[in-house]
């Protein structure tokens, strides 16, 4: 969340950055009010403390005197009574701010593309080859039908549509994917977790993603647990609460995943097959840094997840983010996109973000700096999450792009150690 000492002391630079990400600013002057009172209560109610430790202290030597302090005891009750009232207003107050920097997202950072949309991302760079065909080329679900490697009309069965059932080859070839990038994050120093894929609301609050987007969260009521949409809620959670030795840092951890999300707000879009999936698998990458480091963690980050779809071969591109469809959380944004050649569409299949201290701040995930006096001091980290990668539309670049006139499917060259098969048919 945001720090309200800006809002306090810079209100108008908040608001500029707002409006650049077309995000109603009016919530800013609605803090100010609430704070503005809540300065007057905290002022009143210190004001009446120090009036009933005065008088108490009066009351202490009336008594001592054996002289009648009934009067006084009675009106020290009523500034009591006072100051009590006072400091459940507080809380109210303090409550009502807090709720509503859960809805305002991070202030994107130095140098990011202004824009009022998607059209205006910037195309950083194109990357690999761009396959042709001398053939009709299949679609993903064409070819996995044929192939009898995925199912989505039985995935469709068992729990509803979105929820993609691997089979065959095609479990084996996920697998594969998922054990070539762990491999491939793990000898680049990234520490390996396996974190619960079921987090409770606290975790959910801290890594920005409740309140917020609670509608698009699979929820079970009962225990209000949540499914998590990404591995980065467990992951940030690690150090939910904790002050981090300097010299710990960056803290590089990767971690597979089942990734789950409603979509709710998916209806009119393309859902077919595994182009919008409400249960996925995904690799993610979270760091830990210094402030100062962490958007040259961010680009060795995005190098890292790029590694990947080279060792694939396949055809990407990178995008940066405008300010207008940056993350929620996010101070800069990359996507990766992949080729889908049957759609003739580009798909996300990456997105690497800075969220600076937004994250850490909600989730008080610190760290112990030392001075240049050699005091120390306790500042918050910055965290970077990134896809490394998310597999359901990488399989879709892939499955495309590796076809055969016959329809069979050519395994990329990196995947055969862990697949144990070089062609599907």
């Amino acid at each position: 969340m945001l720090d309200i000492k800006l809002i306090r002391e810079n209100p108008e630079f908040v608001i500029e950055k707002l409006k650049l990400r077309n995000e109603d600013a009016s919530v800013i002057t609605k803090i100010q009010q609430i704070d503005s009172r809540r300065l007057e209560i905290i002022r009143k109610a210190e004001s009446l403390k120090e009036m009933r430790n005065k008088v108490s202290g009066e009351i202490g030597i009336m008594k001592k005197n054996k002289q009648d302090a009934d009067e006084k005891i009675a009106e020290m009750k009523k500034v009591s009574d006072d100051i009590k009232e006072l400091d459940e207003e507080l809380r109210k107050l303090e409550s009502e701010i807090e709720n509503l920097l859960y809805y305002i997202p991070a202030l994107h950072g130095e140098n990011i593309p202004v824009g009022k949309s998607a059209d205006d991302n910037v195309e950083v760079k194109v990357c690999g080859e761009k396959k042709s065909f001398d053939f009709k080329v299949k679609d993903h679900i064409e070819l996995s039908k044929k192939l009898d490697i995925l199912d989505f009309e039985r995935g469709a069965k068992i729990s509803g549509s979105g929820f993609p059932l691997y089979k065959n080859k095609g479990a084996t070839l996920e697998r594969a994917l998922i054990n070539c990038m762990l491999d491939t994050h793990i000898s680049k120093g990234y520490k390996e977790v396996l974190t619960p894929v079921l987090v409770n609301r606290e975790s959910m609050e801290a890594a920005e993603k409740v309140p917020k987007f609670e509608e698009d969260m699979y929820r079970i009521d009962e225990d209000d647990l949540f499914a998590i949409p990404t591995a980065e809620v467990p992951i940030i959670n690690i150090h939910r609460d904790e002050i981090l030795k300097e010299e710990e840092l960056p803290l590089r951890y990767c971690g597979f995943t089942n990734c789950f999300r409603r979509e709710a707000g998916s209806y009119g879009k393309d859902t077919k097959g595994f182009l919008r999936v409400h249960q996925f698998n995904k690799v993610e990458l979270i760091n830990f840094c210094k402030p100062e480091n962490s958007y040259a963690e961010m680009e060795k980050m995005l190098k890292d997840a790029c590694s990947i779809l080279d060792g694939l071969k396949i055809h990407y591109r990178i995008i940066e983010l405008c300010t207008a469809d940056i993350g929620f959380s996010a101070s800069k944004c990359y996507d990766l996109e992949v080729r889908s050649f049957a759609e003739n569409k580009w798909l996300e299949a990456s997105s690497v973000s800075n969220c600076t201290d937004f994250q850490s701040r909600r989730a008080k995930i610190r760290y112990k700096k030392t001075l240049e006096s050699g005091k120390t001091k306790t500042e918050l980290v910055h965290i970077l999450n990134g896809s490394g990668l998310a597999t359901s539309r990488l399989m879709v670049a892939l499955l495309e792009a590796n076809q055969t006139q016959e329809g069979f499917i050519n395994v990329p060259d990196v995947l055969v150690k862990y697949s144990g098969f070089n062609i599907i048919k």
